[in-house]
């Protein structure tokens, strides 16, 4: 279970929508104009923001990007290889979906 192929990790970056992951989180929210603010992990600030066009999460205090493996990692304190678990397992059980959808 310690490898994933490059393209099963780039749709999980990349498919997986970061406000989805936010929300399966538990993470506390507060809706903007265009975008999801969250608690930060690292901060525990709110100076947050979601792009749905790059699928990423930033804090603007700590100056740090978010991809959702980085935000499960950093918010559950799992390792790169459980945080994957966490996100396939999610996908299989059909709680997260693409961006797309």
């Amino acid at each position: 279970m310690g490898y994933f192929t490059k393209d099963f990790l780039r749709t999980l970056r990349n498919d997986i929508s970061i406000n989805e992951v936010i929300g399966a989180l538990g993470l506390e929210t507060r809706l903007g104009t265009d975008l999801v603010r969250f608690c930060c992990p690292l901060c525990r600030r709110f100076h947050t923001g979601t792009n749905p066009k790059t699928n990423l999460a930033r804090c603007f205090d700590c100056r740090v990007n978010f991809n959702p493996i980085d935000l499960v990692m950093e918010t559950t304190g799992c390792s790169f290889i459980d945080s994957v678990a966490f996100l396939q397992k999610r996908i299989n059980g059909g709680m997260l979906h693409g961006r797309g959808s």
